[in-house]
């Protein structure tokens, strides 16, 4: 009985960025572009 509910878990869904493609969780701001709704909420720094 104790197990009986592992069998619900679920990995978390993800959504594709309207941006740049990448995966993010849906409602977040994406890690790889730093966009939310249509504009930038984070700067992100690319590693040269």
């Amino acid at each position: 009985m104790r197990r009986a509910y592992n069998s619900v878990l679920r990995l978390p869904q993800t959504s594709s960025c309207p941006q740049c493609s990448a995966p993010y969780m849906p409602h977040r701001v994406c890690p790889a572009c730093g966009f939310y709704k249509g504009r930038q909420v984070i700067t992100i720094n690319a590693l040269a």
